[in-house]
């Protein structure tokens, strides 16, 4: 009896330390925000980084879409902002999201460019615990000038 009730410890005893353990290896979230400058929908050597923009990351649940986490941050003087998260969301839906821009002159988020989605699980092959989601971006209210001959150029390369 005294045999089977070590060899239990052993089984279950590392198991429930785990449990109770938090994450050792925070994650941390890398992005950047811009601003589109030519209106072109895309990063262009015209594009600006924006200092002071607000994102927020947030978890849902996979099945019932209930926000399980939300997180915010600042980008830096170079449009990067940085979050840290201490949980796995194995089974959670994790989006970055543009929540407001410091311009008043770059203010509405770009379609299809206000969110970028991360994987926050350690148990998907990566050995980082650094994850990088795609640039978001603001348009900006005008164009600024010289975009015009800018997209022709991008047309030339297309052609």
């Amino acid at each position: 009896m005294a045999r089977v009730l070590l060899l239990l410890a052993l089984c279950v005893l590392p198991a429930l330390v785990r449990a109770a353990r938090p994450a050792r290896n925070p994650f941390v979230v890398q992005g950047s925000v811009y601003c589109d400058t030519c209106l072109a929908g895309f990063e262009t050597s015209k594009t600006t980084n924006i200092a002071g923009a607000k994102v927020r990351l947030e978890c849902k649940d996979r099945k019932t879409q209930d926000l399980v986490y939300s997180k915010e941050g600042t980008t830096d003087s170079t449009g990067k902002y940085t979050i840290t998260v201490d949980e796995d969301h194995e089974d959670q839906i994790c989006d970055c999201m543009l929540v407001s821009s410091p311009r008043k002159d770059c203010r509405s988020p770009s379609a299809g460019r206000d969110r970028a989605r991360v994987i926050l699980t350690n148990n998907n092959g990566l050995v980082s615990t650094t994850r990088y989601a795609n640039a978001m971006g603001f348009m900006a209210a005008q164009p600024m000038s010289g975009c015009t001959e800018l997209l022709r150029l991008y047309q030339e390369y297309e052609d």
